[in-house]
């Protein structure tokens, strides 16, 4: 991140097809910078083109890969496949671009590979940088995506890609512009990778506290599984009171405005706390819905997204597919908490095959839960929030790093901040 001082601000510009570039930047097309070159697949009933040494990408290698560099694909094929079809070995540092169905996503292949039909791929000529063509269409995502057309699909065609316009700076300077950007990603997939290490670390210590608790010698086997001896095994119900929420008349707008959160399935995310929410109820609309306390338990109880799992962290109201623990005072709620996250996959195992997966209340309020002492309850909840903290936190700085970048892209590939050489 260091790299982002070294910007200067001064700059002259001319006034081009393309729009305002810096004077010593020139307008170019594509295809008078790279090769575009498309993909082909060998015939998938001819066993020997199949299963060889040549990684052969598809736009699903590119859709599901982390980083910005891919050396495995999920296929690949034969020196055979690759003569018998029209796909060309693409060579180490071409920006394999997707230009069909998901038009614009690329990466840089570490290996030669070859593509099927659902890439425009780039081969760099020698007066540009890959890395910064490669930024410079990340950039131009939207652009490229218009480019598509097609009655069954999008698709980019070659012959477009090759007429795009795109302002290209010296040599040097493309690959100052390309270092800064670089550098910003490693700063962000080194959060990314903290995040998951964390996340990991979570879930491990999470079967371990529930399992095995803190500091027990002894344990037993229950219908839960084994926990220490000194454990018991209850029932939600015992927990607290389960609220079950409802809709408002939704053509009424006096139950809708400002004055309290209304949670539905779709305001439960990957963070722990329910701080907003995408619709708000009156006074009149709670008296409907039913307001429940803030550090209540909201459990999805019906639709696909039956077992996510989140805590208010005001107080709120739910609609009628949550309900909602509100802990009496045996039990932490945190405990609690973890408790449902770390067993949202039985959640919906037990809603059983309807078209419409359920969870009712009376099976809801049978669900088992292990019951350590208040204290322990509190110290495991502790730990693992914790960890969430940790991991919220790291969340948010790899938000900051992502906005540097969005920012850095719009100045320096357009050349109104240009990199210091």
């Amino acid at each position: 991140m260091g790299q982002v001082e070294s910007l200067r601000t001064e700059n002259k510009l001319k006034k081009t097809e393309i729009g305002e570039i810096p004077v010593d930047w020139e307008v170019a097309r594509i295809g008078d910078t790279c090769e575009v070159v498309g993909g082909s697949t060998p015939f998938t009933t001819t066993k020997e083109f199949w299963d060889g040494d040549i990684p052969w990408a598809t736009p699903t290698d590119i859709t599901k890969l982390k980083g910005n560099i891919i050396s495995i694909t999920e296929k690949t094929i034969t020196e055979r496949g690759l003569s018998n079809c029209a796909a060309r070995l693409l060579p180490v540092g071409s920006i394999l671009l997707t230009s069909r169905a998901t038009i614009g996503e690329c990466a840089i292949n570490s290996k030669p590979m070859a593509t099927n039909q659902g890439f425009a791929s780039l081969i760099c000529k020698d007066k540009v940088y890959n890395w910064f063509i490669f930024y410079r269409i990340k950039y131009m995502r939207k652009e490229i995506e218009r480019l598509g057309s097609g009655s069954t699909f999008n698709e980019v065609s070659k012959k477009s890609m090759r007429e795009l316009k795109i302002p290209i700076p010296p040599l040097s300077e493309q690959r100052k512009i390309a270092e800064i950007l670089t550098s910003t990603d490693e700063a962000i997939d080194k959060k990314q990778e903290i995040i998951e290490k964390t996340k990991m670390l979570k879930k491990g210590l999470m079967q371990e506290l529930f399992t095995r608790g803190i500091g027990h010698k002894k344990f037993k086997n229950t219908e839960i599984g084994e926990i220490p001896v000194d454990w018991e095994v209850k029932k939600i119900k015992d927990t607290g009171k389960i609220i079950t929420g409802n809709t408002p008349p939704t053509k009424n707008l006096e139950y809708y405005n400002n004055d309290y959160l209304w949670a539905t399935p779709g305001d439960l995310g990957t963070s722990k706390f329910i701080e907003f929410t995408a619709r708000m109820l009156s006074r009149k609309g709670i008296k409907v819905s039913r307001l429940i306390p803030r550090d209540s338990i909201l459990v999805v109880c019906i639709g696909s997204t039956i077992g996510k799992v989140g805590m208010a962290l005001h107080d709120m109201a739910t609609n009628q597919q949550i309900n909602s623990i509100i802990c009496n005072k045996s039990w932490n709620p945190h405990f609690v908490y973890y408790w449902m996250l770390e067993n949202s996959d039985y959640l919906v195992s037990m809603a059983g095959k309807h078209a419409v997966p359920i969870i009712n209340k009376t099976l809801f309020s049978l669900f088992s839960i292990p019951n350590p002492s208040k204290d322990e309850q509190s110290a495991i909840g502790l730990i693992l929030n914790s960890l969430d903290e940790e991991i919220e936190n790291e969340m948010a700085h790899k938000e900051r790093l992502e906005g540097i970048k969005k920012g850095l892209m719009q100045v320096l590939l357009t050349g109104k901040i240009r990199a210091k050489i």
